[in-house]
C-alpha cells in the first residue's frame, strides 16, 4: 500500500470515529421489546372471511345499540339487529372473553357497534404479576418475556391475543368509529397480537393509550383493514418482526411518534439490489397525519408503502437504523410510490417546553390536538431517511414543506451497537429518488417546498432526479434512466462537518426531561442561535483575528496582500450570512467560498518570497476552498472518500497555529523588497 492510501485510509478511520462519536449523544427512546427472531418467510397474507362471525361481542344496553345504529343503511341495520339477538343469548361482553374462547384456528369474532373499555382488563396487575421480574425499558415499562405475558396478559395489554392462528377480529358498523377500544390511558397496547400467525384486523377504532393501540408482534401473515388508531403516547399502528403483512385503508392519527410503524419488518432482501421478488409488508389506501410522524420504521426492510397520504405532521416519513436492539438493522429496500406526502409543517415541541407533556396522558389533551414528540426530528420534512439502503422513492407527490422534501444522512454503525470498523460507513447508500413531483400538487398548483433536498453527503449509489429546484449540496449525483445507473456518484465515508454537528446537537433531546437543544433550529433557534452559524462566525472571527495579525505583523507594505485579506474578510462575512440561510435556494455560501479561496490563494502568493513553505500551505488551502466551492455548487467531486470540506477544515487548522506562531514571532521577518512588491501587484 503507498504512502498516500495509507495516509487516507486511517485518515477515513479517524473520521469514522469522529463520526460514531458526534453520534453518542442520548437520542430519544424507540420501541424496545423481548429478544425476537424474524419469521421463516412460510406464511401468506390472509384472506378476508365473509360469512357469518363464530363469535360475537356485543352490550346489553338495547336502546343504546339501536341508537347507534339508527342510521344504518337497512340491510345492515337488519343485519346487526339479528347479530344482536344471538349476541344477548350465547355472546360476550367483552372482546377479551371471546378471545379467551377462541379454541381451533380459523375463527372469527364480530364485534357489534358500542363503546369497549375492557372493564376486567383495565386494572393493575395484583398478585404475582405486580412483581415480575423483567429488565425495564428506557420509558420505564417492563420488558416481558413471552411466557411473561401468557402469565399477565394485562399488566400491558388491555386485550392480548397470544398464540391465536389465522383469528379474524371486525367490527359489523356502517365505519370503524362504530365499534371503539379504548384503553383510557391505562394500558400500554389496546390490542397486543403476539405470536398470531394469519391475524386479520377489520372496521374498528383503536384508542388512548401510554404506547400503542393496535400491536402485531412476530407474527408470519397479518392484515389491517379499514381500522383507525389516535392518541397514542408513541404509536397508532405497531407491526414487530412480522411478515406477509398488508395495511389497507388505515388511519391514525395523534400519536406521539408515528401513525404507522413497520419496524423490524423481516429482512428478505438484505443482500440484494433494486429488484426483489417481493416485500415483506404493503401499506396502501392510508392516511395518518397530526402525528410526530405520519410514517417510521427503525429496520423497516422491504416494505412497500404505495397510494397513501401522509399529511399535517411533523414529518411525512422516516426510517432509520438509529436505535439498537431490531432484528434488520441496518434499514434497507423501502418503496415508496405514488404517495401523496405534504404540508408536514407542524411543530409540537412547544408542548414539552410548556409542560404539558410532563403531566399524565389523561391531562395532556391529546383528544384536543396535543401530540408529545417522542424523539428528536426536523420538523416540515416529508422523507427522513436516517441510515437506510437501496431505498426507492418514485413518482410520489412531496410538497409545501417549510423544510425539505427529502432528508438524507448517515448513522453510524456504533450507534446500533455495532463496533466493528468496516461496519461504522455502512448506511446511506443506494437511495434513489427519482421521478417525484416536487413542490406541485395533483392538480398542478405550486406549492413549493423550502428546499428539495438535504444530504449530509455520505454514501455511495445516491442520487436524485434532475429536476430538484434547490438542494443542499447545490450539487447531486442525477439518477439515470435505470435503477442503478447514477451520474457524479460519490462514496463518501463521513457527511459533511458542518451538518454532522447540526445533527449532534439536534439529537440532545427529550421528551422526559423536557430538554430541547438549543442551537438547534429544529427547535426555533434562528440566526446566531444557530449551531451552523455560530461555527462560522467563531471560524470566522479567529481566522480574521490570525489573518490580520498575519497581515499586520508581515505582509502590511504589500498591497496585493491587503486586497487579499479584505477579499477573504468578506468571504467569512458572507459564510456567516449564508449559513443562516441554510435551506434556502442561494448562491451565497459558494460565492463565499470563492472569495474566500481566492483570499487564501492570493495570501500564499504574497507569502513566497519571506515563508515559502507558509506560502504554499497557504494556497493549498485556498484551492482546497476553491475545490470545496465546486465541489458544493457545480459537481460533486467523485473518487474522493472525504468531502474538501474536511480536508480544508484540517489543513486549516494547521494553518492557524502555524500564522499565528509566524505573527508572534519576536524576530520580525523584513516587509518585502519595494521590487517584489511591484512585480507581486503586476504578476
Amino acid at each position: 500500500m503507498s504512502w498516500t492510501r495509507r495516509f487516507v485510509s486511517v485518515l477515513s478511520v479517524v473520521l469514522v470515529a469522529l463520526a460514531a462519536a458526534l453520534f453518542t449523544a442520548p437520542p430519544g427512546q424507540a420501541h424496545e421489546e423481548r429478544p425476537v427472531t424474524l419469521p421463516d418467510g412460510s406464511g401468506t397474507v390472509p384472506a378476508l372471511r365473509t360469512g357469518e362471525p363464530d363469535l360475537l361481542v356485543c352490550k346489553t344496553d338495547r336502546a343504546d345499540f339501536e341508537q347507534r345504529i339508527s342510521g344504518f343503511p337497512a340491510p345492515l341495520k337488519a343485519r346487526n339487529l339479528s347479530l344482536f339477538d344471538r349476541c344477548l343469548r350465547d355472546g360476550h361482553r367483552h372482546l377479551q372473553q371471546a378471545v379467551d374462547a377462541v379454541d381451533r384456528p380459523g375463527l372469527t369474532i364480530a364485534i357489534l357497534p358500542g363503546l369497549y373499555e375492557e372493564e376486567p382488563s383495565l386494572p393493575p396487575p395484583t398478585g404475582a404479576c405486580a412483581s415480575l421480574d423483567a429488565p425495564k425499558s428506557a420509558l420505564g415499562y417492563q420488558i416481558l418475556s413471552y411466557a411473561q405475558q401468557r402469565q399477565c396478559p394485562h399488566n400491558q395489554n388491555l386485550v392480548a391475543i397470544l398464540g391465536k392462528k389465522n383469528l379474524q377480529v371486525e367490527g359489523t358498523g356502517a365505519s370503524r368509529l362504530d365499534v371503539v377500544i379504548d384503553a383510557k390511558y391505562q394500558k400500554l397496547n389496546a390490542i397486543r397480537a403476539d405470536g398470531s400467525d394469519g391475524i386479520y384486523f377489520r372496521n374498528f377504532t383503536a384508542q388512548r393509550t401510554t404506547f400503542n393501540s393496535l400491536y402485531v408482534l412476530a407474527a408470519d401473515g397479518f392484515v389491517i383493514d379499514d381500522v383507525l388508531t389516535r392518541w397514542n403516547d408513541e404509536y397508532g399502528f405497531l407491526t414487530f418482526a412480522s411478515d406477509h403483512g398488508l395495511y389497507k385503508d388505515c388511519e391514525s392519527y395523534g400519536n406521539g411518534d408515528s401513525g404507522i410503524y413497520p419496524g423490524s419488518a423481516s429482512n428478505i432482501n438484505d443482500g440484494r439490489g433494486y429488484d426483489v421478488p417481493r416485500y415483506s409488508i404493503e401499506i396502501t389506501g392510508c392516511r395518518s397525519h397530526h402525528n410526530m410522524v405520519g410514517y417510521s420504521g427503525t429496520a423497516g426492510d422491504s416494505v412497500w408503502v404505495h397510494d397513501n397520504e401522509f399529511d399535517h405532521n411533523m414529518g411525512g416519513a422516516s426510517m432509520d437504523s438509529a436505535f439498537p436492539g431490531h432484528p434488520g438493522l441496518p434499514q434497507n429496500h423501502a418503496r415508496f410510490e405514488r404517495n401523496l406526502i405534504h404540508h408536514n409543517n407542524q411543530d409540537y415541541y412547544p408542548y414539552v417546553a410548556d409542560g404539558t407533556c410532563a403531566k399524565p396522558p389523561v391531562d395532556r389533551g391529546y383528544e384536543k390536538g396535543v401530540v408529545c414528540p417522542q424523539i428528536s426530528m426536523p420538523p416540515g420534512t416529508g422523507i427522513i431517511t436516517a441510515g437506510g439502503n437501496w431505498n426507492l422513492y418514485e413518482d410520489n407527490w412531496i410538497y409545501g414543506h417549510q423544510r425539505a422534501a427529502f432528508f438524507l444522512s448517515a448513522v453510524p454503525a456504533f450507534i446500533r451497537g455495532e463496533s466493528a470498523w468496516d461496519k461504522q460507513a455502512d448506511t446511506s447508500h443506494h437511495n434513489r429518488y427519482a421521478g417525484n413531483h416536487l413542490g406541485v400538487d395533483k392538480d398542478g398548483t405550486a406549492r413549493p417546498n423550502r428546499t428539495d433536498v438535504w444530504w449530509d453527503g455520505q454514501g455511495s449509489g445516491n442520487c436524485w432526479q434532475v429536476d430538484v429546484d434547490a438542494s443542499t449540496p447545490g450539487a447531486l449525483p442525477g439518477c439515470g434512466a435505470r435503477r442503478g445507473e447514477v451520474s457524479g456518484a460519490t462514496g463518501r465515508i463521513v457527511g459533511e462537518p458542518v451538518k454532522l454537528a447540526q445533527l449532534l446537537v439536534c439529537a440532545d433531546y427529550s421528551v422526559q426531561a423536557r430538554r430541547l437543544p438549543a442551537g438547534c433550529d429544529w427547535y426555533g433557534a434562528r440566526g446566531l442561535q444557530r449551531v451552523e452559524t455560530q461555527l462560522a462566525l467563531g471560524g470566522a472571527l479567529v481566522l480574521a483575528l490570525a489573518g490580520g495579525a498575519l497581515w499586520r505583523r508581515r505582509l502590511r507594505g504589500n498591497r496585493l496582500a491587503g486586497v487579499a485579506l479584505l477579499v477573504g474578510l468578506v468571504g467569512m462575512a458572507l459564510d456567516v450570512a449564508g449559513s443562516t440561510l441554510a435551506l434556502t435556494a442561494t448562491s451565497l455560501p459558494a460565492l463565499a467560498l470563492l472569495l474566500m479561496g481566492a483570499g487564501w490563494t492570493l495570501t500564499g502568493y504574497t507569502l513566497r518570497p519571506t515563508r515559502p513553505a507558509l506560502a504554499w500551505t497557504t494556497m493549498a488551502l485556498g484551492v482546497l476552498t476553491l475545490l470545496d466551492a465546486f465541489d458544493k455548487a457545480v459537481l460533486m467531486i467523485p473518487g474522493i472518500p472525504l468531502s474538501p470540506a474536511w480536508l480544508r477544515l484540517l489543513l486549516g487548522l494547521v494553518w492557524l497555529l502555524w500564522a499565528v506562531i509566524v505573527a508572534a514571532a519576536r524576530t520580525s521577518d523584513p516587509v518585502a523588497p519595494a521590487a517584489d512588491r511591484q512585480e507581486a501587484v503586476t504578476t
